[in-house]
């Protein structure tokens, strides 16, 4: 009977743990579940992914899953402007020397250098007064902004006070941009800002272009309205610009005359700024070192007669100087802007001495 009741006290006190282990168990998957159900909500809510293994409670539509990756994907940049810009600049920090040798230019000469060769390959072949194609006006502001990205960097550190919550004041270093960057770079945006609306602004115009050597065929079988130009036949691939045969009308006549004077007035700012700029530069003692002893090396006999000479004439001189072509023009610049060195070189070495 002992035995019995030991037994059967056994089982049911097995069966009771049992059962109460089943309940506590179901009842903690139930917290579990619960808990699971109000974390998935609040991740929702807040837009942070959810797994799909998160717990038996958890179900997920793979069809709504794929609809929500699909609207979190993010466009991939352009693989070709990624390369385009890379090629940029490796070649200048290698300063335009493919090899690696450690030949290569300077770096601000590298993006000048950059800049010229951009400008040649948008603006080389404009020989029509009309809007810039979207294409290549979009290539230079780009190409532009990558260039000048390095200027955003350049810094001076300058003195300043900083005020703490006591009321104390401390001087510190802080950066901030170069003067002649912060004053130039945005008169220079703005400049090309305004050359590009001009440029845009020539559509829908009553003048038109006709290449060299095509005679249009007009309607009225006559040629009566088109004004007659010289041919250049040095130039032929210069389109030749046609009117109407009573000309142009007097306000798009003033209109552009208003965009020429614009323009000019914006090439005359940039000339200021770039003439600022280079008077403010040194001459670096590598340019100095290569220049040649004296004047008469770096001009030529001629220049140097010409110009040492007692009748000394700037129409005589232009007048037997050779300029066929902007390169000539630009070597005869450089050979004068080297004599000028030279000379400045000589009497500053002059005073020296009788000091």
């Amino acid at each position: 009977m002992g035995n019995d009741s030991a037994e059967n006290g056994t089982e049911v006190g097995e069966s009771t743990g049992s059962n109460l282990g089943t309940e506590a168990s179901s009842s903690e998957e139930k917290h579990r579940c619960e808990n699971s159900e109000e974390t998935s909500e609040e991740a929702a809510a807040l837009g942070w992914p959810t797994s799909e293994n998160s717990g038996p409670c958890l179900v997920i539509d793979d069809e709504e899953t794929h609809l929500e990756e699909g609207k979190t994907d993010k466009p991939k940049p352009n693989v070709s402007d990624i390369e385009m810009m890379k090629e940029r600049f490796s070649k200048l920090l290698l300063g335009e020397d493919m090899s690696g040798c450690g030949k290569g230019v300077c770096t601000a000469l590298a993006i000048s250098n950059a800049i010229t060769n951009l400008c040649a390959t948008i603006f080389g072949q404009l020989w029509r007064l009309e809007p810039l194609p979207p294409e290549k006006k979009s290539m230079w502001q780009r190409e532009m902004d990558w260039l000048l990205c390095v200027s955003d960097h350049i810094v001076e550190l300058t003195p300043s006070w900083q005020t703490f919550p006591d009321g104390s004041k401390l001087e510190v270093m802080t950066c901030r941009h170069r003067s002649d960057l912060f004053i130039n770079l945005p008169a220079l945006r703005k400049l090309d800002h305004m050359l590009l609306e001009i440029s845009d602004s020539f559509h829908d115009q009553e003048f038109w272009y006709v290449d060299q050597g095509i005679l249009a065929q007009e309607t009225d079988g006559s040629a009566s309205f088109r004004m007659q130009f010289q041919r250049q036949e040095e130039k032929w691939w210069l389109p030749v610009p046609h009117v109407p045969a009573g000309g142009l009308q007097e306000t798009s006549r003033k209109q552009l005359q208003h965009k020429r004077e614009c323009t000019n007035q914006i090439l005359k700012a940039a000339m200021a700024i770039n003439s600022n700029a280079l008077a403010e530069m040194e001459v670096p003692g590598s340019f100095i070192d290569s220049l040649p002893k004296n004047a008469r090396e770096s001009l030529g006999d001629v220049i140097y007669k010409y110009i040492t000479s007692d009748q000394f004439s700037p129409e005589c001189l232009l007048d037997c100087l050779e300029f066929s072509s902007e390169h000539q023009a630009l070597e005869i610049a450089n050979r004068v802007e080297e004599s000028l060195y030279i000379w400045r070189r000589r009497t500053t070495a002059k005073s020296k001495t009788n000091a």
